[in-house]
């Protein structure tokens, strides 16, 4: 599927680099819960008011790159953590 409406899916990997221009940036791996194909972003793509990063298992809602097919976009955190939980 390429573009189209929000999508859902979990987050299944953290790569220290690889996203980004010039390939610094950590990406992150989320597999679409749907059709089970898997599509990458950098924390640019998450949009949230509190923390910009994302752990593996946690359930998101996205949107395919018209762009380019296997990216995700506009990427959004389902459960927000405590921060006082996030940081033990």
């Amino acid at each position: 599927m390429s573009g189209g409406g929000p999508r859902h899916g979990t987050i299944v990997d953290r790569r220290p680099s690889g996203g980004g221009v010039s390939g610094a940036l950590g990406s992150y791996v989320v597999r679409d819960d749907e059709d089970e194909r898997y599509y990458t972003f950098d924390y640019r793509q998450i949009v949230t008011e509190g923390f910009r990063t994302i752990r593996t298992g946690e359930p998101v809602r996205f949107h395919v790159s018209v762009e380019s097919p296997d990216r995700a976009e506009f990427v959004i955190r389902l459960d927000q953590p405590d921060p006082a939980e996030y940081y033990r």
